[in-house]
């Protein structure tokens, strides 16, 4: 595990709530997605490699057990386009609707 969330892999992750995990990972599959289309393959790449860390965290959290399939795929699927030959046919947009879904909800349940 690399050291860019070391506080949450630490347990501080496992304080937040599922929707708040996956706000999180949306926001930096966000910048990802920002940072790609800029060009900049070197920060996209930093800002998946962290949302790919988040997720497996998030797997790692035995509160998800009965979500582990959705969030495996998701990785899958985050793997694929940014990787990948997309195969699953992810857009920029498909994902910003998906983790913004998560947002909200978050948001709301404060």
């Amino acid at each position: 595990m690399t050291a860019e969330h070391r506080s949450l892999a630490e347990g501080r992750w496992t304080t937040m709530s599922f929707l708040e995990q996956m706000a999180n990972v949306g926001g930096e599959v966000e910048r990802a997605l920002n940072w790609t289309a800029k060009g900049n393959r070197e920060y996209a790449s930093r800002a998946f490699e962290r949302a790919l860390e988040l997720i497996d965290l998030t797997l790692a959290d035995s509160r998800n057990r009965l979500r582990a399939k959705e969030v495996a795929r998701e990785r899958a699927a985050l793997v694929d386009f940014f990787h990948g030959a997309n195969e699953f046919c992810s857009t920029p947009k498909l994902l910003r609707n998906y983790y913004g879904a998560f947002a909200l909800a978050a948001r709301r349940d404060r």
